[in-house]
């Protein structure tokens, strides 16, 4: 096994200085979730073993948790072969990834009539929370 350059320098940002983040559970390799890394976000979640990301609707870093505390513990950390997208294997806290309460975002399948749920919610937004997002 060979190692190739600087950890983020490698990575190709997209035109905002962006990369989607992919979070995969570690263990049962359950898609979890999809979100966004800057550069800072992915040296800080290399630096402290653990999600953060960029949102985009606030501007702003995000520890994954830091409201919720549904921490996701980074326990691998992967590119693609284009070096365009993040794949983080996390040990997700509470086993909730989801802002609607559910184990995964990804709990929504296409049927013939349209999209069936079909991940129940662990826990209501209103506890987590304290309002429905």
């Amino acid at each position: 096994m060979s190692q190739t350059g600087n950890l983020t320098n490698d990575i190709r940002w997209n035109e905002q200085g962006l990369i989607p983040a992919i979070a995969q559970d570690w263990q049962t390799g359950e898609v979890l979730m999809l979100a966004w890394m800057n550069r800072e976000a992915l040296e800080l979640t290399i630096s402290e073993s653990r999600a953060i990301y960029w949102s985009r609707s606030r501007q702003a870093l995000w520890r994954k948790g830091e409201e919720s505390g549904h921490v996701q513990k980074l326990k691998e950390l992967r590119i693609d072969c284009d070096a365009d997208t993040i794949l983080m294997k996390v040990e997700q806290i509470s086993g909730i990834a989801c802002h609607t309460g559910r184990r995964s975002c990804f709990y929504r399948k296409r049927e013939r009539d349209g999209w069936l749920v079909t991940d129940e919610v662990v826990r209501s937004p209103d506890d987590i929370y304290g309002k429905t997002p």
